[in-house]
């Protein structure tokens, strides 16, 4: 008989390949008296009187076995025929490991990468071992970061220092992954201007990129639109792709008396859909500035009633169906759920279980007027479901109202500021409880008509 093939091959959690020696299959079969051996050119398996014996090919199982699937493959010896020939087919290797791999090589960015721009890398100023700024810290995907740091300047060179300028904030265009020619730019969404006395100005247009100015007030000198304050909103896809770069500054005048002074640096990533299809709300910030806070939300928690606003700047003659259609993603939020779970461990296969949002939209008629919704209301009805001595919370009903408010048609040049808000309520609705108590033993004995004969 020939000798059994050695070949190497890898397990289904193992790191290293390990050499395997190969044998027929450990099933149980009845003993039976094998044929005589054929001649034979090479080494084969010993011989069975059924057709299946299937063995990997020696040498084709050459993947990393940390993949959740991969090719593989085998061989039959088909006894039927005569003389025996192999049969050879290719499978696929499944591993049923949840840490396995889907694929890799992966184009698409990573957490920690440094985001790339068309020339370098996205940087902004960060402290490294003092408190001073240094300028080549990179931007990591999905990394939020949040810093401050102390700038030293001369005065008389500040128009030469670049990273005092808006333009070296807002001119880089992201890459969208890693090594492709798609670019996104970035988008100046708000230009708000600190004079020396710290009184804010909104800037209107922020296509205007304000240059570094340098002027002198009697025997100081002042430079104007400096950078005090960048803060970066990267939305990116669940695929890890950027889609879209917002940036929101804010520019001041520095003197000498204010030298040195400080920069903060802000950035943060938000993902285009719901991540975990969760109730969310709008997060309150100190700016109350709705695109600036916009795709930032905040997970509605079971049992906590909360409620929190922003507000919409409404500059332009912008028309009144694109304002409402803003206005309401910014109460819905990204991926606004059709259905919540009853409990907290409900199941996604147990659809019958689950409670639909019933959506509800409120509006106030007025000639001339534009609808805007203005507050998305979140009623959330449970009940106390279970035993007496440990009941169980079970979402029996949710509604979301969508309320819209009236407002005249806004002309080119007027301003106008609206108040936006978003609130959840959990009403308890449960039927108070009532405690059972079991019945009285009772004898239900019947005996025969004749076991007091002769008696009675």
């Amino acid at each position: 008989a020939g000798a059994t093939p050695v070949v190497t091959t890898e397990g289904l959690y193992s790191t290293k390949p390990a050499p395997t020696t190969f044998r027929p299959a450990v099933s149980p079969r009845p003993h039976e008296t094998p044929r005589a051996p054929r001649p034979s050119s090479g080494p084969r398996p010993t011989p069975v009187t059924d057709g299946g014996y299937q063995v990997p090919i020696p040498g084709d199982l050459q993947g990393d076995s940390q993949f959740c699937s991969q090719k593989a493959a085998i061989y039959s010896l088909n006894f039927t025929a005569d003389p025996p020939q192999r049969v050879f087919k290719l499978v696929d290797q499944i591993n049923p490991s949840i840490f396995c791999i889907h694929i890799t090589n992966c184009k698409y960015l990573m957490y920690g990468v440094h985001l790339q721009t068309s020339h370098s890398f996205l940087r902004f100023p960060s402290p490294l071992t003092s408190s001073l700024c240094t300028d080549n810290n990179p931007a990591a995907f999905l990394v939020n970061q949040a810093v401050k740091c102390t700038r030293r300047i001369n005065l008389e060179q500040c128009k030469e220092i670049e990273t005092l300028s808006l333009a070296y904030y807002s001119s880089p265009k992201i890459l969208r992954v890693p090594g492709s020619g798609t670019k996104v730019p970035i988008t100046v969404q708000s230009i708000t201007i600190q004079s020396l006395n710290k009184t804010l100005t909104r800037q209107e247009d922020t296509d205007v990129l304000r240059p570094l100015v340098l002027v002198e007030a009697g025997h100081d000198k002042i430079c104007t639109n400096v950078i005090l304050e960048v803060k970066y909103s990267l939305m990116y896809t669940d695929a890890g792709e950027i889609v879209k770069a917002d940036v929101f500054v804010l520019l001041g005048a520095v003197s000498s008396a204010t030298v040195p002074f400080q920069q903060k640096f802000e950035i943060y990533f938000i993902q285009t859909t719901n991540r975990y299809g969760q109730l969310t709300l709008l997060r309150s910030t100190a700016e109350q500035d709705c695109l600036a806070i916009a795709g930032i939300r905040t997970p509605v928690l079971f049992g906590y009633n909360m409620q929190s606003g922003c507000k919409l700047r409404l500059t332009k003659a912008i028309t009144c169906r694109l304002v409402a259609q803003k206005v309401e993603s910014l109460l819905k939020g990204q991926g606004f759920p059709d259905y919540v779970a009853p409990f907290g461990n409900s199941q996604a296969q147990d659809v019958l279980d689950w409670v639909p949002v019933h959506f509800i939209t409120q509006t106030s008629h007025m000639k001339d007027s534009c609808q805007l919704p203005v507050a998305l209301a979140i009623e959330v009805k449970w009940t106390k479901y279970g035993s007496l001595l440990n009941p169980q919370a079970k979402i029996v009903n949710v509604t979301a109202n969508l309320i819209s408010s009236s407002f005249p048609e806004t002309n080119s040049g007027n301003k106008r500021t609206i108040l936006i808000s978003t609130a959840v309520t959990f009403v308890d609705v449960s039927a108070p409880a009532e405690a059972g108590f079991r019945a009285r033993p009772t004898i239900n004995a019947r005996l025969p008509f004749n076991f007091f004969f002769p008696f009675v």
